[in-house]
């Protein structure tokens, strides 16, 4: 936990951590948390991917050590393109990990992906192409899996970059964008489309009352005026945002074009994107696995100065909400709190979230699992530890 809390952290999970005032051993098998403010969530925190319990070295993280709490122990790790583990014989778990082995292959090509699925080279694949899935099941061996949760989508603007600052400029963007077509011609179905914020039909505070943004040029137009009556944008893309990112991004164009918005769409390299344009140009493509509470996931990618608030936005009365409702027991009222934090991010907001895709991943027939879990990919990311081969 310290490793992601202080001034001079850049942890994506400072934002969660920043109410914990003091850790305090109680004995052998438990710690005392103290925080500033009561938080209804913060049993989850633990389940944040960042805050896996590591080997510690002169007493700070020690990365390259190797060796951690999971099912299986780090033989050979090479950033970016493949990791090798074997089976942890001393894992407390005594019903999960069954694997003897795993590799793990980062193949960014998606017919690459399925060539090596199809053929048995692997296994195991994330991230079906969306356009071929239909085929893909329908190939003897092989079986097609498809979970809902919280993934979406975005385009995330920077709000204190010129002229994404004037929110009559993102309320015309988020206008001219057609998300049902977007939805139909990218994710094939695999979806459902967004509101303009980050909160899925899944997570249990959804506003699900909130109006839905449809298309509407005129609206778009009427905004663009207000701005100044010339919208001339950027939107960098690269399929390594989200599979389909580049086709999304060109449609949206033609889409804007009918309200008189000029959207040039710059492709991207798929290498360094996260490093070189996500956070870096001014407006761009984004993918989000979500989070299981309202909480996390404002709290990581909305609050003001967070580390990866995406769109550089912050407001006053959402900020204050934030903490308000992660201290509030009445679920009537929570409710409420999550609702308006919403609509704000919807209207004044940063971020266009023009869906919510779908989980799709494929394997062999003799790849088992139980039931799957819905909040990130490969059944909440915890395929090597839970599934077994028949």
């Amino acid at each position: 936990f310290q490793h992601h809390m202080g001034d001079d952290t850049k942890s994506p999970a400072k934002a969660l951590l920043d109410q914990v005032a003091s850790m305090r051993k109680d004995g052998p098998n438990q710690v005392i948390f103290e925080l500033t403010g009561g938080n209804a969530d913060f049993s989850y925190i633990a389940a944040d991917y960042h805050i896996a319990i590591k080997p510690a070295k002169d007493g700070k993280i020690d990365a390259n050590d190797g060796i951690g709490t999971g099912g299986y122990v780090v033989q050979e790790f090479d950033p970016g393109v493949r990791s090798f583990f074997t089976r942890n014989s001393n894992y407390f778990k005594s019903d999960r990990a069954h694997f003897d082995e795993v590799e793990l292959l980062s193949v960014i090509d998606p017919t690459a992906r399925t060539n090596a699925l199809t053929t048995g080279e692997v296994d195991v694949m994330d991230r079906v192409d969306l356009k071929t899935a239909h085929l893909l099941g329908r190939t003897s061996g092989i079986k097609v899996e498809e979970t809902t949760g919280t993934k979406h989508y975005t385009f995330p603007m920077r709000t204190d970059t010129p002229p994404f600052d004037d929110n009559n400029v993102r309320m015309a963007l988020k206008h001219a964008v057609n998300r049902e077509e977007i939805v139909e011609k990218v994710l094939f179905g695999h979806g459902v489309v967004g509101n303009d914020h980050p909160i899925a039909p899944s997570n249990p505070f959804h506003a699900a009352t909130l109006e839905q943004r449809t298309y509407d040029p005129d609206k778009a137009k009427f905004y663009a005026d207000k701005a100044g009556g010339s919208i001339k944008v950027q939107l960098s893309a690269a399929d390594a945002a989200f599979p389909g990112a580049v086709d999304a991004a060109v449609l949206y164009k033609e889409h804007a074009a009918a309200a008189g918005i000029e959207i040039e769409v710059i492709r991207e390299p798929n290498d360094g994107y996260w490093s070189n344009v996500w956070m870096q140009k001014p407006w761009c493509a984004c993918y989000w696995g979500g989070r299981p509470t309202e909480d996390w996931m404002f709290s990581v990618a909305y609050k003001g100065g967070g580390s990866w608030n995406d769109t550089f936005w912050a407001h006053e009365r959402f900020d204050q909400l934030l903490i308000d409702a992660r201290a509030e027991t009445d679920q009537t009222k929570r409710r409420a709190m999550y609702f308006e934090m919403q609509q704000i991010v919807r209207d004044e907001g940063g971020v266009v979230v023009p869906m919510f895709a779908n989980y799709v991943f494929a394997m062999a027939d003799k790849v088992q699992h139980g039931p799957l879990a819905g909040n990130w990919d490969m059944d909440g990311d915890k395929f090597i530890e839970k599934w077994w081969f028949a």
